[in-house]
């Protein structure tokens, strides 16, 4: 049967939202998206306000906690930083950025490979502090990813967090499936 080509619609494809989100972020929002590492192969990005600010292909990620720290008002990048807890001691530095983040800040943080390691209880203790739930239950090789602030607050009602434990389950041999959130962070006035 021969189909009528008048009868065809036509629909433009979907406009690509900022950061790859389904729909736009509201009038004075950042949007993000933070993706945990996957294996050894699949680093963590960090997207915001549609610019990648950490990735593989930025060649500023690696194994343990990758953190970026944005300007609230400007949505400008503070810093980036990875933090291997595996081969190394970097809970201190790792504290110390955090605590060197200015007031005003956007936090994004992303495991990769082994997370959990070398994290030491005084970092738990302050990422605690910064709204985590899940950091206590951290273990090796697990998939995790966190968005804070430093002096701002966020919406109740946001997904801050999410944590994929290793364990017999994982999508990848060793290691687990990667682990995404994303959302819009409100521009301070």
């Amino acid at each position: 049967m021969a189909l009528n080509m008048r009868y065809l619609i036509s629909t433009p494809p979907p406009k690509r939202q900022k950061c790859d989100h389904w729909s736009p972020c509201p009038a004075n929002h950042y949007a993000f998206r933070i993706l945990s590492g996957a294996a050894k192969e699949r680093g963590p990005k960090i997207c915001f306000e549609d610019e990648m600010i950490m990735s593989d292909s930025q060649n500023n990620v690696g194994r343990g906690l990758n953190v970026a720290v944005v300007d609230a008002k400007t949505g400008k990048v503070h810093g980036t930083k990875s933090f291997d807890l595996w081969g190394g001691d970097n809970s201190p530095p790792m504290i110390e950025f955090l605590n060197g983040a200015p007031s005003g800040s956007y936090i994004l943080i992303a495991s990769h490979d082994d997370a959990s390691t070398r994290l030491t209880d005084d970092a738990k203790i302050l990422i605690e502090k910064h709204g985590s739930k899940d950091i206590r239950k951290l273990n090796f090789r697990a998939s995790w990813v966190f968005v804070s602030s430093k002096d701002i607050s966020l919406p109740p009602d946001m997904k801050r967090e999410k944590l994929m434990p290793s364990d017999a389950t994982n999508r990848y041999g060793a290691w687990p499936a990667e682990v995404q959130i994303e959302g819009c962070l409100p521009r301070p006035n």
